[in-house]
């Protein structure tokens, strides 16, 4: 694992620091340096919308999430900042639990940015779905109550605003023109069908898409209010067109489990986690503000990085489901019990169970 090497501090360029605690005095995005010309778009940015987090950044990460300096993977430090200042997306690949998805958690609690916009994908998942959902049918329905409410006559009523039928999904609220740029979290790429990488280029070249049913109504209004991936939140589409002003934050997480497209790859950044090391591992379970006083923690900790070398590795959120149980008064180091407890629970996620 590589470690901070700067005993002077954390170099003068770093917005990103890996520790988990934002500054006190001063806007960290603030410090974001403007954009490269090839990176800058030129969509007029809108007031800021920074939804609180939803909860989802304490169970990742936990409540109290810190690191000292000393316990920071510079290499992975280095990379986000990358991505940061050249607006390109940060690819993540390595073995399942090794913290790849907590990075984009990591990035919205650090710099402020609230709360992470997660788009999960699986084999059937298409571009579209990531960028709007349009619900045609509940429209018709709806005009059609209309023309048959008592006492109106046909086309006295008009359709429904098709804005109210709109609603962005994950990805295409994240491109949405704010001044301070939103985190994207595209989750497990790897498991999407062969097409979708490739349909992200233009998105992550133009910083643009359309919606074709708000561009063919744009002649008889061009400004139309839709739903957003945020709770309870609209925004104002412009001539059918939602373009970024501040490129999103964009972490993409993959296992490995296949290889993307020169023109893809091309488009990202790229850094692979390691396993973490036992004090990464202790202020992990410290983050997630299980009992400090257990006096079996330091135990449970080495114990689970010897098993993890020996079975290849084992995913983090393992540990915190051991410590928790000796948290719960089940821990006896020498126990058969508690030893057939960890056998079935630090297990290779691949092996049948005899």
């Amino acid at each position: 694992m590589s470690v901070t090497e700067h005993p002077d501090g954390p170099p003068d360029w770093w917005i990103y620091r890996g520790t988990g605690r934002p500054p006190h005095d001063i806007d960290p995005v603030t410090l974001l340096p403007a954009a490269p010309p090839w990176r800058q778009f030129a969509a007029p940015p809108e007031a800021d919308v920074v939804p609180p987090d939803d909860g989802e950044a304490d169970r990742r990460i936990g409540t109290e999430y810190h690191l000292s300096d000393a316990l920071v993977d510079t290499h992975e430090v280095e990379m986000v900042n990358a991505a940061l200042y050249l607006r390109r997306p940060l690819l993540v690949t390595g073995r399942p639990g090794t913290g790849k998805s907590s990075i984009a958690y990591k990035i919205a609690r650090e710099l402020a940015l609230g709360r992470v916009l997660r788009w999960p994908i699986t084999s059937h998942t298409t571009l579209k779905q990531g960028l709007y959902e349009y619900d045609s049918i509940a429209r018709a329905q709806a005009a059609g109550g209309r023309l048959s409410a008592p006492g109106k006559q046909n086309g006295t009523t008009g359709e429904p605003p098709i804005g109210e039928f709109i609603r962005l999904g994950q990805l295409g609220t994240a491109f949405l023109p704010r001044r301070r740029p939103r985190v994207l979290l595209i989750d497990e790429l790897d498991k999407s069908d062969s097409e979708l990488p490739d349909d992200l280029l233009s998105l992550f070249e133009d910083g643009e898409f359309v919606i074709p049913e708000l561009a063919r109504a744009a002649r008889r209004t061009n400004v139309v209010e839709v739903f957003t991936a945020d709770r309870a939140q609209k925004a104002e589409i412009f001539d059918g067109v939602v373009r970024c002003a501040a490129f999103p934050i964009v972490v993409i997480t993959s296992n490995g489990e296949r290889e993307f497209p020169p023109a893809f790859l091309r488009r990202c950044l790229r850094f692979e986690t390691r396993d973490p090391d036992i004090g990464q591992l202790a202020a992990m379970v410290a983050s997630h503000a299980l009992d400090a006083g257990v006096s079996s923690r330091p135990d449970l900790v080495a114990d689970f990085v010897e098993r993890s070398a020996a079975l290849g590795g084992l995913p983090s959120d393992r540990l915190l489901e051991a410590v928790y149980l000796a948290t719960s008064g089940v821990y006896k180091k020498n126990d058969e019990s508690w030893q057939r407890l960890m056998d079935a629970l630090w297990r290779q996620l691949n092996s049948v169970v005899p």
